[in-house]
């Protein structure tokens, strides 16, 4: 099998003395949820405000899933990945203006505000009356100009030491926090797509959303969120950021459609019938990996990188590509353990259907593991565990295999790349949760 975790070339960085004094050896790493709980009760409760609609049954659905607990590591990955890196970036001293310069778009109340005129957009958010607009039937009126922001000051020369300092290890910028929101309403959207497509009837403990309000509300429910995303992504005002995000989009997509394809296929440019049964389960797992990516990792990895970016650090700066690298690796350890967990737990320790990805005909690791020990496997996944008793069958083949260990074992590997890649930033206590968080990702049970 061809790991892709060996792909990533570790990337070196000149020795650089650091100005900030790291805080003392604990014996126990920081809990990441305990470190960010006032942040994370803060972004909830104001996320909430955003998805507000004209549309009372509207803004009921969107919130749905909202209200109930969350792991909220996407939004955990982003708000550690600032803490640990901001004042790094060669560009800090100009985020850091924009934050605390008014007109200058990246203090907190100006992230809510509109880039085009409320009455333009016509998006009525009852939380945001000042802000937004609904459709007005009178005439259209002019306005005049509205004022320029504020020039920024002039740039600094590049600083004469080549030494990263951390501004503050607690300190996030207003654009990182809404990016936090912003990647965790990019996830529950795609919850409430996948809960449709899958027709799942259970999500986080709870009735799903088209269970309870039905697949057409779902949909333009996910839909509107993706919406209110979008709106929120274009204020933070980077570029780059729109890009990584925006791609994103792509990825789940793209990662849905490779998840129908019919794993023995080997591609288009290899007959089947020219593989040997090596061959085809490494094209599987190739596969497999590819839409792990696509569809989970994808997100930690570019909103870890659009963290980095957003607090000044730009091309050739290495903490951008130790962000993206991490979220890459724990995102497919991530799911991984999911994987093994639709085996080996049941529906009330997952919060959601146990055994879904074999009902749903969906080969995953321990299914590819299984194959290479009991080439009958093979058979059952050509025909997504479609026939009369193929369920029950890889069930069993997989539990008289090593394969759930085995995929642990490879979780653990991504987990342990992870935090190989941690080591080039300075010492901070959101580095040492960062840490936690990959071990913490491996021991989970749901």
């Amino acid at each position: 099998m061809r790991r892709w975790a060996s792909c990533l070339a570790r990337v070196l960085v000149p020795h650089r003395p650091r100005h900030y004094s790291a805080p003392a050896p604990s014996k126990l790493p920081p809990d990441p949820f305990a470190l960010l709980a006032p942040q994370l009760a803060e972004l909830r409760q104001s996320l909430l405000s955003l998805l507000d609609s004209g549309h009372p049954r509207l803004g009921e659905i969107t919130r749905y899933y909202f209200l109930h607990p969350s792991k909220q590591i996407r939004p955990i990955i982003v708000l550690l990945f600032s803490r640990a890196t901001n004042g790094l970036g060669r560009h800090w001293e100009h985020k850091l203006w924009e934050a605390q310069t008014n007109g200058a778009g990246g203090c907190a109340d100006e992230l809510d505000w509109p880039l085009t005129r409320p009455d333009i957009l016509n998006d009525w958010n009852p939380s945001k009356p000042t802000s937004t607009s609904s459709f007005d039937s009178s005439l259209f009126a002019l306005r005049p100009r509205a004022p320029h922001r504020p020039s920024p000051p002039h740039r600094q020369a590049h600083r004469t030491t080549n030494e990263p300092k951390l501004y503050d290890p607690e300190y996030i910028l207003p654009t990182q926090k809404r990016l936090a929101q912003i990647v965790e309403m990019m996830h529950t959207a795609s919850l409430l797509h996948d809960d449709v497509i899958d027709e799942s009837t259970l999500r986080r403990g709870q009735p799903s959303a088209p269970a309870a309000f039905g697949s057409k509300f779902s949909i333009l429910a996910g839909n509107f969120v993706l919406g209110r995303a979008s709106a929120a992504l274009s204020r933070l005002g980077d570029a780059e950021v729109t890009d990584l995000i925006a791609s994103i989009l792509s990825n789940l997509v793209e990662g849905e459609i490779l998840q129908t394809r019919a794993v023995e296929t080997g591609g288009e440019a290899k007959p089947t019938e020219a593989l040997g049964e090596h061959s085809k389960i490494q094209d599987a797992w190739n596969i497999y990996l590819q839409k792990t990516y696509l569809k989970t990792a994808s997100l930690m990895a570019k909103g870890a990188r659009a963290a980095v970016t957003l607090g000044g650090c730009k091309e050739g700066d290495i903490w951008r590509e130790i962000a993206y690298a991490y979220g890459r690796n724990l995102g497919i350890a991530f799911q991984l353990v999911d994987d093994i967990l639709d085996y080996d737990s049941a529906a009330a320790a997952l919060g959601k259907p146990g055994g879904a990805d074999l009902q749903l005909g969906l080969t995953t690791g321990p299914a590819l593991y299984a194959w290479e020990e009991h080439p009958d496997m093979g058979a059952l996944i050509s025909r997504k565990f479609e026939g009369p008793g193929d369920v029950e069958k890889a069930r069993d083949l997989v539990a008289r295999s090593s394969a759930l260990q085995r995929t642990r074992e490879l979780a653990q590997n991504y987990a342990d790349k992870a935090k190989e890649v941690l080591e080039q930033l300075p010492e901070s206590d959101a580095k040492s949760a960062l840490e936690a968080l990959a071990d913490r990702v491996i021991r989970r049970k749901s």
